[in-house]
């Protein structure tokens, strides 16, 4: 693979700027890779993202937006990469404001990527996601599988992943576009977890209803083609994305560009994570069936052997029930997310 940058004690650490790091998905890496000796900094607005999942006394408030502040920060802190997960996320919300994902997701990158080239930052992770494939031909989705969006937030992801392309073409910046399947689950330590507003991802919701919060769960479509009719997804703990960034973080290089899948390669049902959840909490978790929601694709799972051969990565966990379990030791003790 190359020269490598510093990770595993054996070579100087590295200063590293995480964009959107108060978020859920952020907030894990930047502290994945603090722990791994590196020299991390925070640039968020706090519109998403919460302050105390932060690293203490690193958070840079800013907008994504912000060119010149962008630019001085990254030169000020001598930052050598950049981990972007700054964008606005939910697929339902991009198609009713779609003004407001193409300013963000790809002006506000755009802004990054001319800071990058200003500061000389050459290395840049970028948080992409497997809605860039739209609704696949086949499962497993490998790399390979045509990039067919069909929201506007996938658009705005695919975007960015071609505009990755032709940067590093003309101006040697280096990327690898990490593209998650369904992020899931909270830090072992229980002190970081899954707070949105409002909340779209499955287990959460589903532990509201544990928690009292909700009186039931309602699943739309039954009549998938399928096992058990309901939609199966490939859901990935939120610690072993954290570590793929550390791994692509140490792989990423000038005038490179790449993209991987990251995926646990298990599917999981909706009854199959609602079931997990029961026997998890303890909890009956009533649920009702609704309609489809259009888009919805009865089958996403990765083919992730990319990110294996070329980071080293591994997923540590693979069964749904042990992802379910980190995540109710969050919602436990923090029923109202971080304000609990």
């Amino acid at each position: 693979m190359g020269h490598t940058f510093g990770l595993k004690g054996s070579n100087p650490r590295v200063n590293v700027l995480v964009v959107g790091g108060a978020g859920y998905v952020g907030s894990h890496a930047a502290r994945r890779i603090a722990a791994a000796g590196h020299d991390v900094w925070i640039y968020d607005n706090l519109s998403t993202g919460h302050r105390e999942a932060c690293l203490p006394e690193r958070l840079i408030e800013g907008e994504l937006a912000d060119r010149k502040t962008l630019t001085k920060v990254l030169t000020d802190h001598k930052i050598e990469a950049v981990l972007h997960f700054a964008a606005c996320c939910y697929v339902g919300e991009s198609v009713t404001q779609p003004a407001k994902y193409y300013q963000n997701n790809v002006v506000g990158t755009l802004a990054l990527l001319d800071a990058l080239r200003a500061a000389e930052v050459s290395r840049l992770v970028f948080s992409s996601t497997t809605a860039v494939y739209g609704t696949p031909d086949k499962v497993p989705i490998t790399e390979d599988t045509p990039l067919n969006p069909i929201s506007p937030y996938g658009f705005t992801k695919r975007v960015v992943e071609h505009a990755l392309v032709d940067y590093a073409h003309a101006y040697g910046l280096g990327s690898i576009a990490l593209r998650y399947f369904n992020a899931s689950g909270a830090s072992r330590e229980g002190n970081l977890g899954e707070d949105h507003a409002p909340e779209t991802h499955l287990i959460p919701l589903v532990l509201q209803v544990a928690l009292g919060q909700r009186d039931k769960i309602t699943i739309f479509g039954d009549d998938y083609p399928t096992e058990d009719g309901t939609c199966v997804r490939d859901y990935i703990h939120v610690e072993d994305l954290a570590e793929a960034h550390l791994l692509a973080l140490d792989a990423v290089e000038p005038g490179t560009c790449n993209a991987m899948n990251l995926g646990s390669e298990h599917g999981a049902s909706v009854l199959q994570v609602v079931e997990a959840c029961r026997e998890v909490t303890g909890h009956e978790i009533p649920v009702e069936f609704g309609p489809r929601r259009e888009g919805d694709p009865a089958e996403l799972i990765a083919d992730a052997s990319r990110a294996r051969e070329k980071l080293g990565w591994q997923p540590e966990f693979t069964d749904i029930r042990s992802i379910v379990e980190t995540a109710w030791q969050w919602h436990l003790e923090h029923p109202d997310g971080y304000s609990s």
